[in-house]
């Protein structure tokens, strides 16, 4: 059985000015088990917790939808960039809902005199509305520039581990 990464996840969203509103000081839950029955999230409800952190100025705003041991999943709109971002053990889904971005993946993070990060030789992609990036677990990801303002559906779970991984 792998470790949970949850307080991994705390620090990172922490980091990037995230607030993770689904933690508690109690760990998630588990994962539901399989032959559970499905999670249901109300559109409006995500909207509404989404259009609050908005109006609050957070940047990301970030809608929580889901989290256990196993995921974490949020509906987030960003309107700037922020740094590069790298989550160990985690793969992370985004499919993006409205906007067009310059993502980058791939590659290493470096920081300049300045103290500002980006990413270095990785691979740039224009997305847009209908679009899903997976990006690897230990992946360098950013976005790079921002048009407007983009809302994506962000799913981080655990990566299984692989035989590449445990050599």
């Amino acid at each position: 059985m792998r470790k949970s990464n949850s307080s991994s996840t705390v620090s990172l969203l922490c980091a990037f000015g995230i607030a993770p509103i689904a933690f508690s000081a109690e760990p998630p839950a588990p994962a539901p088990l399989p032959g559970s029955p499905a999670i249901y999230i109300d559109h409006a409800a995500v909207v509404e917790q989404l259009a609050k952190a908005t109006a609050a100025s957070n940047d990301p705003a970030v809608a929580a939808v889901a989290t256990t041991d196993q995921y974490l999943i949020n509906e987030v709109r960003r309107g700037k960039i922020a740094p590069p971002a790298i989550h160990p053990g985690w793969t992370e889904l985004h499919i993006v809902l409205e906007g067009t971005a310059t993502f980058v993946t791939g590659g290493r993070i470096v920081t300049d005199a300045s103290g500002a990060s980006k990413i270095d030789g990785g691979v740039a992609r224009r997305i847009d509305k209908g679009d899903v990036v997976i990006v690897p677990p230990n992946t360098p990801h950013w976005y790079q520039q921002i048009d407007a303002g983009i809302t994506v559906v962000e799913v981080r779970f655990i990566a299984p581990v692989t035989a590449a991984a445990e050599r």
